[in-house]
């Protein structure tokens, strides 16, 4: 069985995209730097911003830099609850936790932020743990969060554990160490990423995440 989740936070417990879009946009504008296609922007959510402001945006390594300085200069103060929970996920969550499930939060958004996150929507109180990057960049890929969850989780066997999330990252990140991942299709991913990744298990709605969940 499957004692122990590990959740993505963007795309998976929470719609991000209008905070992490508009900050994006932002810290662009700061540099006079061309805004991406809406297509292209929406890219930003996940993966780590250091990579996406040079993958997607062409940016070089400085400017990359400066443009995640000011990223956060407004995703501390605005964009953090330019956000909402989807529904059913409170309730997911509590079922887990009074079924006996250990939860916990594994995502690549700096843990300082997804600390504020998880008290703004009430998702703390069924978390185990909060895991997410540092702001100086010494953990700040998926993979390095996973590590640091299952430290956290006292290096529980990965078989007993479940990475929620909907990106290839979360998938590939979980499997560095073993773990099976469950890729939602309500979040910013697609049924393609998650087949081409070869996520364990793919789920459409929060509804059918949950019932999946407590059946492991």
């Amino acid at each position: 069985m499957k004692h122990i989740i590990f959740f993505d936070l963007d795309g998976t417990l929470t719609d991000s995209g209008e905070g992490i879009t508009n900050c994006v946009i932002h810290a662009l504008q700061q540099q006079n730097w061309p805004i991406p296609a809406p297509d292209d922007l929406r890219r930003f959510i996940g993966p780590p911003l250091i990579d996406s402001f040079q993958h997607i945006a062409g940016m070089d390594a400085e400017q990359a830099a400066q443009a995640v300085t000011d990223y956060r200069a407004r995703y501390s103060t605005v964009g953090l609850f330019e956000n909402r929970a989807y529904d059913g996920v409170i309730d997911m969550l509590a079922a887990l936790k009074a079924a006996g499930k250990r939860s916990l939060m594994v995502t690549s958004k700096p843990e300082v932020f997804s600390v504020r996150i998880a008290e703004r929507f009430g998702f703390a109180p069924y978390l185990e743990n909060i895991c997410g990057a540092t702001l100086d960049g010494r953990i700040n890929t998926k993979d390095a969060v996973v590590k640091l969850a299952l430290e956290r989780a006292g290096y529980p066997d990965p078989a007993e554990i479940e990475m929620v999330g909907d990106r290839m990252h979360d998938v590939e990140g979980a499997r560095k160490y073993g773990i099976d991942c469950t890729y939602v299709l309500y979040g910013f991913g697609t049924r393609e990423e998650a087949e081409t990744h070869h996520a364990a298990h793919i789920v459409p709605t929060v509804d059918a995440l949950r019932e999946h969940l407590l059946a492991l």
